[in-house]
């Protein structure tokens, strides 16, 4: 079985490493458990063309490495493609990689790749704009800033630039006021983050039972003062979020949020932050790419 593997060469693990010890590391686990596979390390604005050409070729199975934020950045690449594509997690979160069960050490990972089954996903959209998880404002796109700025300083730690991301987030998230419009009914909240997942995060530490629900999840945090922002924010971390007294759900097809404290305001999608004005209307493209997982399609 070969493998055609397109690898962001600047993902932090690949940089940590270094390119051709990564490289190396990636083509003996692939041969460990009887796969070959063909190594592609290309720099963020080559992945679309190379991950294009690794789908092109039907002798082999496609495979894209990186995080959050390199998968969602080849998702109109995925719409297009006919056929199951791996994914290879080597982000900090890897909130996509968990949910299709891949796991632990990277040659776990890629024996799971080996072993694995293709599955269907629904993917989001924000006006033009898609994502394969989750989209947030307010905690989460502060949230997702800092953790940008603090990879800078702290290169050499992960586990320490995501301990000063928290804390700074913790400290200068301030309140958003959001018009909430679902099924013609609208309302107006005023809180510390919305969250809007693609179907229901229902496991522990962030995990999805399932990928192809058809549904949004919106989530409303309102945690108050600092110390309530802290307890909200260890919960986001331990992944019992859901069960917090400050958290508000619910489910719905499709959802439209306007920011109304500021014209134009910070948004996450997947880790990957933007700013947006105006209306932000959230639709589903139910099942609508296919990857390769390690776990059935629904547990």
């Amino acid at each position: 079985m070969r493998h055609t593997v397109v690898i962001n060469a600047r993902a932090g693990t690949v940089l940590a490493a270094g390119s051709d010890a990564f490289a190396a590391r990636v083509e003996a686990a692939f041969a460990a458990y009887g796969c070959s596979a063909e190594i592609r390390l290309v720099p963020p604005r080559e992945l679309d063309d190379a991950l294009s050409l690794a789908i092109a070729d039907e002798e082999a199975i496609p495979v894209i490495a990186g995080g959050d934020g390199t998968i969602n950045g080849v998702l109109p690449i995925l719409l297009q493609a006919e056929r199951p594509v791996g994914i290879l997690p080597l982000g900090t979160v890897n909130v996509l990689g968990r949910d299709l069960g891949l796991i632990g050490t990277l040659e776990r990972q890629i024996e799971a790749l080996c072993m694995g089954e293709p599955v269907t996903m629904d993917i989001g959209r924000v006006n033009d704009r898609l994502f394969h998880s989750l989209s947030g404002m307010g905690f989460f796109s502060l949230m997702a800033r800092e953790r940008e700025y603090a990879r800078r300083r702290f290169p050499f730690s992960r586990a320490i630039a995501f301990a000063v991301a928290m804390t700074r987030s913790i400290l200068f998230t301030r309140p958003i006021t959001v018009e909430i419009r679902v099924a013609g009914e609208r309302r107006e909240v005023k809180a510390d983050a919305v969250l809007v997942t693609i179907n229901s995060f229902d496991g522990p530490e962030w995990r999805r039972s399932r990928l192809d629900g058809g549904m949004f999840e919106v989530h409303i945090l309102n945690a108050g003062g600092l110390l309530s922002r802290c307890k909200a924010a260890l919960s986001v971390v331990s992944g019992t979020w859901k069960s917090s007294k400050h958290l508000t759900s619910f489910m719905s097809d499709e959802v439209t949020l306007i920011r109304r404290d500021t014209k134009r305001g910070h948004i996450t999608f997947d880790g990957e932050v933007e700013r947006k004005a105006g209306e932000l209307a959230y639709r589903l493209l139910p099942k609508a790419v296919q990857v390769i997982a390690a776990r059935a399609q629904s547990v």
